[in-house]
């Protein structure tokens, strides 16, 4: 559980030295930023941006694993831009306003690398497809890790079902979604640090009411039963928060018809139900996917991802790019993870060089597993 939740907050590979030659750091439009750059810096660049970070954790820029997270890229002479972004929490169009104005200050500070790719993990996966789609003309390709490769409003969507169907089978645990959207009450964003042990008391609630129920809903939801309370603490954080960035709900479940549970007719007649009160598009419009890309995208997957599952984000992108025409620039790979972002230094390495392969010779990488 602590490895899942160091891979969540921080989004880091497994790390080992670097020697950093040089480290520009500083606040653009109020979001902070760090440039590494390699002794061995051959005039490349990698734009990275950072997944979820819960409101009131630490930022990226003062993580020290960062640096040595970053070692895949800088083995290879690149130099690493990543901003923190102006605020935390659901940050997807911000981070790509933030990442594109990093990359406007490399360009005029440092000159325009001769070849300049977009890199990003789960959160800063989705940063990473948006760039692609509205920037392209900066880079020479993408690489999405584990990525939130959907209509951002989808991947909410499932937070908040996930949600309103546990608290109609197992009311009392968790708060409620009448509470978490009501903006009377006082918000403030669960604290990381008690996420352990918020979560073991959430697997006792729900083991001695239904343990087999328990299982089979986690099922429902592409969970191991362990990763149920967890996965829950952590959509309550981004349900609070887009609640607040929103204004009010922007999801409507009045309408919708569950099933794949042991029991649907229950759990449709159980299952907390909210009408949306405020538009959608006020904060999941901008940015969001088209499938419109026009330079090569690698994405990258673990085949077990307790937030964002393969066969959830993978396929509603696939087929906006198959939608567009654009097949021939995108190619999905797949390891045997057990995890959100829990790729190895090697196969982030592995995915990056066949990427720039595909750049150079322009033979598309072939999808399938890395091992």
């Amino acid at each position: 559980m602590k490895n899942i939740i160091f891979l969540i907050l921080f989004t880091c590979i497994a790390a080992f030295g670097q020697n950093i030659a040089k480290i520009d750091s500083g606040n653009i439009n109020g979001a902070r930023y760090r440039i590494l750059f390699p002794a061995n810096w051959k005039g490349k660049l990698v734009m990275y941006a950072h997944g979820y970070e819960f409101n009131g954790s630490p930022l990226q820029s003062k993580n020290p694993q960062f640096l040595k997270s970053m070692s895949p890229f800088l083995d290879r002479g690149f130099a690493v831009a990543a901003s923190d972004y102006q605020f935390q929490g659901l940050a997807l169009a911000q981070g790509v306003n933030d990442t594109e104005a990093l990359r406007k200050y490399f360009f005029g500070k440092y000159g325009k690398p001769d070849s300049t790719f977009m890199v990003g993990h789960s959160m800063g996966g989705g940063i990473t497809l948006a760039m692609l789609e509205n920037f392209d003309n900066n880079y020479q390709a993408g690489l999405a890790l584990c990525p939130l490769s959907s209509r951002i409003y989808l991947q909410c969507r499932k937070e908040y079902d996930m949600y309103a169907t546990f608290n109609g089978l197992f009311p009392g645990i968790i708060t409620p979604l009448s509470t978490i959207f009501d903006l009377k009450s006082n918000y403030q964003a669960q604290d990381s640090r008690k996420m352990l042990n918020r979560a073991m008391d959430i697997k006792k609630s729900i083991i001695a009411k239904d343990s087999v129920l328990a299982v089979a809903f986690a099922k429902r939801f592409d969970l191991k039963l362990d990763d149920l309370p967890f996965s829950l603490f952590f959509n309550e954080n981004v349900l609070r928060d887009i609640a607040q960035k929103a204004g009010g709900n922007p999801f409507d479940n009045t309408n919708t018809v569950y099933s794949g549970f042991p029991d649907n007719v229950l759990v449709n007649q159980k299952a907390e139900r909210l009408a949306a009160t405020v538009n959608p598009e006020t904060v999941f419009g901008k940015y969001d996917r088209s499938g419109n890309i026009n330079k090569p995208v690698l994405l990258v997957h673990t085949l077990y991802d307790q937030l964002i599952p393969p066969s959830y984000g993978v396929i509603n992108f696939e087929n906006m790019v198959h939608h567009k025409g654009k097949d021939q620039y995108f190619t999905v790979k797949y390891t045997n993870g057990q995890g959100h972002c829990a790729f190895s230094p090697a196969q982030t390495a592995q995915a990056f060089d066949e990427l720039r392969n595909w750049t150079k010779t322009g033979t598309k990488a072939k999808p399938g597993f890395i091992e």
